[in-house]
């Protein structure tokens, strides 16, 4: 009865993170930004491979290998955020800005105000 308890839950895990990493696929192709799409991939693309990563070690049971699976997951959970920030800040720098976010010194005088 265990075994068929874990076995769901394993494949639930594989399924909702084969989920997570297909919207986050289609999200890089369908969303109409560079940051949009930094967004579907820095949060999405982390979610999922944290639940297959799960998915695996419900399926590997209580052994080394769920112990090495767990540590990878901690890698993941640390390293991707850090990863998606840098590229923000970096593409931040280099003057690529979100749709509608204009910088102050390229606005043009008497926007929203009275002249």
């Amino acid at each position: 009865m265990m075994e068929v308890a874990l076995d769901i839950a394993s494949w639930i895990s594989f399924a909702l993170g084969s989920f997570f990493l297909i919207v986050g696929a289609i999200g890089m192709i369908r969303l109409p930004d560079f940051w949009s799409r930094l967004h579907g991939a820095g949060v999405i693309d982390t979610a999922g491979a944290e639940l297959i990563l799960l998915g695996m070690a419900f399926q590997a049971g209580l052994t080394q290998t769920t112990i090495k699976l767990g540590l990878i997951g901690l890698f993941l959970f640390f390293t991707s955020p850090t990863g998606t920030h840098a590229v923000a800040n970096a593409a931040f720098i280099a003057g690529i800005r979100p749709l509608g976010l204009v910088k102050d010194d390229d606005a043009t005088e008497g926007e929203g105000g009275t002249s």
